[in-house]
């Protein structure tokens, strides 16, 4: 058995999928929790298939039960939880016209509740042995807000308030709370993604962005950043220049920043009368619709991500495994 047992929360691809192997390389078992049975399962035989270090649990991080359900199970039958991450999320991608209340309420059930249920349910026992370390993958979309992500943006607020208001209270305890900024990354996320209006157009500019190499940066030294600087209790990691430029300048500029994403708006699909459908499709069938040579090209490494990080097992068909 290793000497710490860690849990990440929305693990079972991407960029959790990876946080997970790189817990394990720092000697930790991990447990790793997602809705999914499936994708679970498949998860584990990427990162473990002895299932020695790697244990899973089916959880849906927005529903507080089950998250403290999961958290006295990982304490009674695998060990103390020393290190927590959560970063379970989910992508709604379109024009405010397109998006309902029920959107929002996903978001932040997920990606605010989601951290908050996370800490509160492993903290009594953290107290109680004096340390421990938790992380929450927040987003620049945390600090500004970007046009036909508001849910998203709305929901990584949150996120990053409760973050760093927990790294304060903390204080003196011996347990560190990490926020962890990304920028974009090329874990394979656009195919998981949703979109609405016109949705088509939507992926058209999404995909290429959360592929591109000048923007988007390479998901495994994000993961291995992470979990160096969760680990070593940072109050704050910021991942990509772009991310750390966002950040100042929203900072010092709010002004000019909500100018500069009015103009974003302004070159982003726009909702016509036919278009007001409030229905959303995933990327896989987006991609499908779209059938773009040009954004396939563009995406490229983006849907190599989708391949190796677990992004696409229930889709083994929508993407050709040769993309180069």
């Amino acid at each position: 058995m290793s000497t710490s047992v860690a849990l990440v929360a929305g693990a079972s691809r991407g960029l959790g999928l990876l946080i997970a192997r790189q817990l394990m390389a720092h000697d930790c078992t991990v447990v790793v929790c997602a809705r999914e049975r499936e994708e679970l399962d498949k998860a584990c035989q990427l990162l473990d298939p002895t299932g020695e270090r790697v244990l899973t649990y089916v959880c849906d991080v927005s529903q507080s039960e089950a998250v403290a359900e999961m958290v006295r199970w990982t304490e009674a039958e695998v060990g103390p939880i020393e290190v927590a991450i959560t970063v379970a999320g989910v992508i709604q991608v379109m024009p405010l016209r397109n998006t309902r209340l029920e959107h929002f309420e996903e978001a932040v059930d997920i990606m605010t509740f989601g951290p908050i249920h996370v800490a509160l349910a492993v903290l009594p026992e953290m107290r109680r042995r004096g340390r421990g370390r938790i992380g929450t993958i927040t987003s620049i979309g945390g600090a500004v807000s970007v046009p036909h992500l508001l849910p998203y943006s709305t929901a990584k607020f949150g996120a990053v308030g409760f973050s760093r208001g927990l790294s304060a209270e903390l204080a003196g305890t011996g347990i560190t709370s990490t926020t962890v900024v990304p920028g974009l990354m090329r874990t394979g996320s656009h195919v998981n993604a949703w979109f609405g209006g016109a949705a088509t157009a939507e992926f058209a500019w999404f995909a290429p962005g959360a592929s591109a190499p000048l923007l988007a940066m390479d998901a495994e030294r994000a993961a291995a950043r992470i979990v160096r600087g969760v680990l070593a209790g940072r109050n704050q990691v910021v991942l990509t220049p772009l991310a750390k430029i966002g950040m100042r300048v929203s900072g010092l500029a709010p002004s000019l920043t909500t100018t500069a994403m009015k103009v974003m708006d302004r070159m982003l699909p726009s909702p016509s009368e036919q278009n007001q459908d409030p229905t959303t499709v995933d990327g896989h069938t987006a991609r499908r619709r779209l059938s773009s040579p040009v954004v396939e090209r563009l995406s490229t490494l983006g849907t190599r991500a989708a391949h190796r990080f677990n992004q696409m097992q229930d889709h083994p068909n929508d993407i050709p495994k040769d993309v180069s």
